[in-house]
């Protein structure tokens, strides 16, 4: 009869076992998320030690909580699941939100600029690249790969610098490359009308799915050409959504 008095380590598993459906049931009634994550914890730790100290019944019971024990975490963690989630989705939309944001005070820079050569009747050729890569066109010119900045497209067309003297490509946020020669338009309607820089610009559009912003240096009148044609005398409007449009 001596397999019927219980070891010390019987007698723990027992009391061990009693003690966690009391704990489960307060956990139950209770239904806190913290509650229920410490709990889960709690088991773990039992059952790294029931494997240490041999309490087979505890071990028995706890391996079904360690077969599960993930699936438990998902389904009681649903809501803060769903929560966390949400909140990585939210920090996506803001970076999205963060880059059209800089993207916008990219083309206020140029925005800036065109108004500023417009005013002072300094005459400039700007290219907007569109679905159509201008990689031929970009290698022709001197590269510069920068940021728009109202400064730089000032300080390019100044009549003093090397650089005046030709197109700029804006690839997106950037510029990427200055004095680049463009090909001419030999269309008759313009070439009586227009000098070489707003040929220029109505060619590059003949070729190209491109925008040409043109600021004569005559007249300080702001052009566009797009699709082979050319719209003159732009209203400042007109030309924000026109490059507002573009940066989408």
């Amino acid at each position: 009869m001596s397999f019927l008095i219980p070891r010390f380590s019987d007698i723990v598993d027992i009391i061990v076992i009693a003690f966690l459906i009391y704990q489960a049931l307060l956990i139950v009634r209770k239904s806190g998320a913290n509650q229920v994550l410490w709990g889960l914890l709690f088991l773990f730790a039992l059952y790294f030690l029931a494997l240490v100290f041999n309490l087979k019944m505890l071990g028995s019971v706890l391996s079904v909580v360690r077969n599960y024990w993930i699936l438990a975490l998902v389904i009681l963690f649903q809501p803060e699941l769903r929560s966390v989630l949400a909140r990585l989705n939210l920090s996506k939309e803001l970076g999205l939100a963060f880059k059209k944001k800089e993207t916008g005070q990219q083309y206020t820079a140029l925005i800036d600029a065109i108004s500023s050569m417009s005013f002072r009747k300094i005459g400039a050729l700007i290219v907007l690249e569109n679905k159509r890569r201008l990689n031929e066109y970009i290698s022709s010119g001197e590269q510069i790969e920068s940021n728009i900045s109202t400064r730089l497209i000032l300080t390019i067309f100044n009549t003093r610098s090397i650089l005046h003297d030709g197109a700029i490509i804006i690839r997106e946020d950037r510029i990427m490359a200055a004095k680049v020669v463009l090909p001419l338009s030999k269309k008759t309607e313009y070439v009586h009308k227009f000098g070489t820089r707003h040929l220029a610009g109505i060619g590059i559009s003949e070729l190209t799915d491109a925008i040409a912003i043109i600021v004569s240096e005559q007249t300080g009148h702001i052009s566009v050409a797009h699709g082979g044609k050319i719209q003159v005398k732009v209203a400042f409007e007109e030309l924000v959504q026109i490059i507002s449009d573009a940066s989408r």
